[in-house]
């Protein structure tokens, strides 16, 4: 008995704005790739220290949580991290026995001398349409977030990212 063929769905065949954003995903994953090789750190320590220049300081715990690792994975995370000079562990003013991962102020202001320009030009790009066309393309883009959460496993993991976040504190609510 042979298997059904199964078809590849035909990006080709795809309007030219889901390509685009097929595109985007590959040049977002090679500006992080970039941005990771100029660190000298792997995904993983990229993602670690993505979560702490925008939350600020975390709790080993909290690091672990917005990573899904274990505690002995961030331990090790922290330690490269500490050891390439991208953070420093500090004492927690909130828990005597707790210690805080700091981003360091060089490390941030490295990573954010690549990222600031980089979100400036894809913010002015919104400016070049009128009122009802970057309506158009918000609503759009929220279609398309929202179709890729119905595909993907549901997480209560924080994002700092969401565009429906809104403002979060720096870091008081995230050091436990």
């Amino acid at each position: 008995m042979s298997q059904p063929d199964q078809q590849t769905p035909s990006f080709g065949e795809s309007h030219a704005a889901t390509l685009l954003l097929r595109e985007l995903l590959d040049v977002t994953e090679d500006f992080e790739r970039s941005l990771g090789d100029e660190l000298a750190v792997n995904a993983t320590d990229l993602s670690a220290m993505q979560h702490l220049i925008v939350a600020g300081p975390l709790s080993p715990t909290a690091l672990a949580e917005r990573l899904e690792l274990s505690s002995a994975a961030v331990t090790t995370v922290v330690d490269r991290l500490e050891a390439l000079g991208h953070v420093h562990r500090s004492p927690n003013p909130d828990d005597r026995r707790g210690t805080l991962v700091v981003p360091e102020p060089a490390s941030v202001g490295r990573a954010m001398g690549r990222i600031v320009p980089m979100v400036t030009a894809v913010d002015q790009a919104i400016h070049a349409f009128d009122d009802a066309e970057k309506e158009v393309i918000t609503r759009y883009l929220s279609r398309v977030v929202e179709a890729y959460r119905g595909q993907a496993e549901p997480t209560d993991r924080p994002r700092s990212w969401r565009a429906d976040a809104g403002p979060r504190p720096h870091a008081a609510a995230e050091t436990g």
